[in-house]
């Protein structure tokens, strides 16, 4: 197939001793100005390679950002290539999923969208020649047989009993295999390299195996499937990638991958490795966050409490807001974990900005102004966002019922209690100041209604000053909605790091999820749509969910108000 590659006239290589539009130049960075200085490539071409078996979360963003930001700063191109070698655990939905991530995310790879797939002929070839060269060899031996001879970190490897086939026996063998003649697991194709190497990844590996599982690009067109040792490495190759910027672990592979491609004698991509995202009440293990969604730990990937992608989306996350975060952790070769607090920090920011404010009554409390006028109402004016004066103002209904947040009343106030109890008085946002003069108890001894008196001649302004001010709504314009505030995922710090014998599940958060269903809007939320992103007033940020129908509005909390980091930057 032909692969389109930039060109090399548009290259941009910073001034000496600058990066382009980076605060902070990273080794990576780095790499890639010396080698294009020394002309080691012509350009820059990246790729993310994920693998369609499951959802892609915030550690895939730190990779895609590299990938694909690194490509952008210098002129270069990027491809999106799905690593689809392993058909059991491989699904359209996964394939579907992860390009729309990549695109939320903000990076477009127009045409150049490649799966492994598309090269399983090449590969096949490929292996063929390396047969022909001696370098590799059919082997009868069992799954559990190569694991065993395999050795250890201390121990070499035992040589395969069938290391020594004949080249014609070999090819006549790999060909019967691709043809179906042999049942699964019955035979590998190995790379002949040393089973004595200190690396482990060295000792010959598998490079096919038979699995007859159907394919879902290719059917069932193929019965014997590239390990992905095999397939990675090669396929940067076809595809001319210069930069090939994987995660620690796979450091290890590389003099694999080096080995593979000298042999063949085919382009040579450089490989870096960095360490990969670590967050703090997460996990990042695709396998494991996919044992949460079967067992129903959690509602499906897009889960707002999931660390996925989708699920950050839906919570009420902006990609600025990821991409933020993945350019201040940095880039560096030394495993460590970042503070969940800092994503939210970013998040803060970036919502600080841009979300409109508006009032909304999480847990109603009635309150009864006996001496507003009935029936009578007034649109008051409040500020969109004080941080932006361009979003302007909007008019709030005021009426003689109010709702008010039941946290904001007390009957019996604590010391330091600055918001509604009986005889004090209050700021009403954006509107007058109010005194509590009456409390509705029902029968048990709940309170279930506040009787209370307005100073007309307050609004907005007063002599007197009061050290409260609570938000409010309107209870004839309110707009009725379910609220979902999410807390972590997890209650430990590293939810992986149980005792011996012990489940990492049971490091699940019981109340990472409590829903308000009685919640009361003001009237501008009305017509939200799914994605829309607001600040509830003296609440947090808040998103619309997909589940909303009409006339039922359902919000995720995406972030509180409260910002622990900024505070521990401030005394930084």
């Amino acid at each position: 197939m032909s692969i389109p590659h930039p060109d090399p006239d548009k290259l941009r290589l910073p001034p000496e001793g600058e990066t382009p539009g980076t605060p902070q130049p990273h080794f990576i960075r780095q790499i890639i100005i010396e080698d294009l200085k020394q002309g080691r490539f012509r350009g820059v071409i990246t790729r993310f390679p994920p693998e369609p078996n499951g959802y892609l979360h915030i550690g895939h963003a730190k990779a895609i950002h590299l990938d694909f930001g690194l490509a952008e700063e210098y002129g270069g191109s990027y491809n999106l290539r799905f690593d689809d070698t392993n058909p059991a655990k491989e699904e359209v939905e996964y394939v579907e999923s992860i390009q729309e991530d990549v695109r939320w995310l903000g990076f477009d790879w127009g045409d150049r969208l490649f799966y492994a797939s598309d090269y399983f002929e090449q590969l096949y070839q490929f292996a063929e020649d390396l047969i022909r060269k001696g370098a590799a060899y059919v082997c009868d031996l069992s799954a559990e047989q190569i694991r065993e001879t395999r050795g250890t970190l201390t121990r070499p490897g035992v040589e395969s009993p069938y290391r020594h086939r004949p080249v014609d026996e070999n090819l006549d063998l790999f060909r019967r295999m691709r043809a179906g003649e042999f049942p699964d697991g019955s035979r590998t194709l190995r790379a002949k390299i040393d089973m004595a190497s200190p690396n482990l990844n060295l000792r010959d590996p598998v490079m096919y195996r038979i699995l007859r599982a159907t394919h879902h690009r290719t059917g069932d067109a193929w019965c014997i499937y590239p390990m992905y040792d095999w397939a990675h490495g090669q396929s940067d190759s076809i595809e001319g990638i210069t930069h090939s910027i994987c995660t620690l672990e796979f450091e290890d592979h590389r003099p694999l991958y080096d080995w593979f491609i000298e042999q063949l004698g085919i382009h040579h991509p450089r490989q870096i490795e960095f360490a990969r995202l670590n967050l703090t009440y997460t996990v990042m293990s695709k396998r494991k966050l996919l044992e949460l969604v079967r067992e129903g730990r959690v509602h499906g990937w897009d889960d707002p409490r999931m660390p996925t992608l989708s699920g950050f989306r839906r919570r009420g996350y902006t990609p600025e807001a990821i991409r933020d975060f993945c350019e201040r952790i940095g880039v560096a070769k030394k495993e460590s974990v970042v503070d969940l607090q800092l994503l939210e920090h970013c998040l803060r920011e970036d919502l600080n900005r841009r979300a409109e404010r508006r009032m909304a009554v999480l847990r109603p409390l009635k309150v009864v102004i006996e001496n507003y006028p009935e029936g009578q109402v007034e649109w008051l004016e409040a500020v969109n966002n004080p941080e932006d004066p361009a979003a302007g103002t909007r008019q709030v209904p005021f009426s003689r019922v109010l709702y008010i947040e039941r946290d904001d009343f007390r009957e019996a106030p604590p010391p330091k209690f600055h918001r509604l109890y009986p005889g004090n008085e209050v700021r009403l946002r954006n509107a007058y100041l109010l005194r509590c003069d009456r409390v509705v108890t029902d029968e048990a001894g709940a309170v279930v209604e506040l009787r209370c008196s307005y100073d007309p001649d307050t609004l907005n302004a007063s002599p007197r000053k009061v050290k409260g001010t609570i938000h409010w709504v309107s209870a004839e314009h309110a707009v009725k909605a379910e609220v979902r505030l999410y807390e972590t995922l997890f209650t430990a710090p590293d939810p992986l790091n149980v005792p011996d014998g012990a489940d990492w599940k049971d490091n699940l958060n019981p109340h990472s999820l409590d829903v308000l269903p009685e919640a009361k809007l003001e009237p501008s939320l009305k017509e939200a749509k799914p994605g829309y992103r607001c600040q509830f007033e003296r609440q947090g940020y808040f998103a619309v969910d997909p589940d909303s129908k009409d006339g039922q509005l359902v919000f995720n909390r995406a972030v509180t108000l409260k910002d622990s980091w900024a505070k521990i930057e401030k005394r930084g």
